[in-house]
């Protein structure tokens, strides 16, 4: 698998290989960034009934937005970011290695060509996935390595680091559910058990790239999920979320979170919360390193638009289906499925 990596070959060329090379109307090309901005919400504002104001309006008129004074230590976060970064420099045997620890792949690293056939056109990053449930039951598939050297002598391992950061995801994850669902007219814990209790996490890697303007990191996609909470690195700008007929540049605000609606959320709200579709374009001075935590439903969840939204005689305009079922469609069909959804 090591010369699959993207990591492990892409300084070896000087053009993106045939497998690489987006469909003409999928290129990024020579994107103008758009004048407009994601909104940013500050938890920590004491005046909770105007954060839940800002917090459902971004979530219904971008489907993004990033948050700051959220409660995560910027040691944590510098931690999770170089820890992974650090994960994805090391040799391609090792990172494979550390990373099949179980046979079932709880934790794995791989790139778009395993989870695509591999006649579709491919996507410019490796990725390491690991789940993570609140049990902790997977914790110990996780890489021990890197082992990262800190004050006092004191060894923080990749396992480690990452028990931490997925608590810390977790209770902010629940906060900015709480909010949403509260703005919604929903019970603010609507959205806590089954609904978010099998969480991911996936530390993308993506290498420099000789011609950016022919290949995307990820294309253009809606996540299938609730809420995803991404810590990406300062001063890169690759993530972009399409509204309005025009991409608009995420730009990174230090130790802010990006957040975005899931498709999941969009059917619980009924169509109220956009899961917008967003992608990410590469860049051929320099690697980037993102971490995303996912929240999902557990596979036996129903998904539906939520009762008290349409019992007042709203109509739900989604059907209900298992998660395990979206799930399963959603990779195989990808955003064609979302028309099957509707009533």
């Amino acid at each position: 698998m090591d010369h699959m990596l993207v990591s492990s070959w892409f300084h070896l060329s000087s053009s993106v290989p045939l497998s690489y090379v987006q469909p003409p109307e999928s290129r990024p090309g020579m994107v103008v960034a758009s004048s407009k901005k994601i909104p940013v919400v500050d938890l920590g504002v004491h005046d909770r009934a105007q954060t839940l104001k800002h917090i459902l309006k971004a979530s219904e008129e971008y489907g993004f937005f990033q948050v700051i004074n959220h409660g995560v230590s910027k040691e944590l976060m510098d931690d999770a970011l170089n820890i992974f970064k650090e994960f994805h420099a090391m040799p391609a045997e090792e990172k494979i290695r550390e990373s099949s620890r179980d046979p079932n792949g709880s934790c794995k690293l791989y790139t778009s060509r395993e989870i695509n056939n591999k006649d579709i056109v491919q996507f410019w990053k490796d990725t390491l996935r690991h789940f993570c449930p609140p049990s902790g039951e997977f914790m110990e598939f996780l890489p021990q390595k890197p082992a990262k050297y800190r004050k006092c002598n004191f060894i923080s391992s990749l396992r480690e680091v990452v028990a931490k950061y997925t608590q810390e995801m977790r209770t902010l994850g629940f906060k900015i559910l709480e909010l949403l669902c509260e703005g919604l007219g929903l019970d603010p814990e609507y959205c806590c058990g089954g609904l978010s209790d099998n969480p991911l996490l996936l530390a993308h890697h993506y290498p420099p790239c000789p011609e950016p303007s022919l290949t995307l990191g990820a294309p253009k996609h809606r996540d299938p999920n609730l809420l995803t909470i991404l810590l990406q690195e300062k001063d890169i700008n690759a993530l972009q979320v399409f509204k309005d007929g025009e991409w608009i540049v995420i730009e990174p605000i230090s130790y802010a979170f990006v957040v975005n609606i899931g498709l999941m959320l969009q059917i619980i709200s009924n169509g109220r919360l956009i899961g917008a579709e967003h992608r990410v374009v590469t860049n051929s001075g320099i690697a980037r390193t993102t971490v995303a935590y996912f929240i999902r439903p557990t596979n036996e969840q129903i998904i539906e638009p939520a009762k008290p939204l349409t019992s007042s005689g709203a109509r739900p305009i989604y059907r209900s289906i298992t998660y395990e079922e979206f799930f399963r469609n959603f990779m195989s069909e990808g955003p064609e499925f979302e028309q099957k959804l509707l009533l």
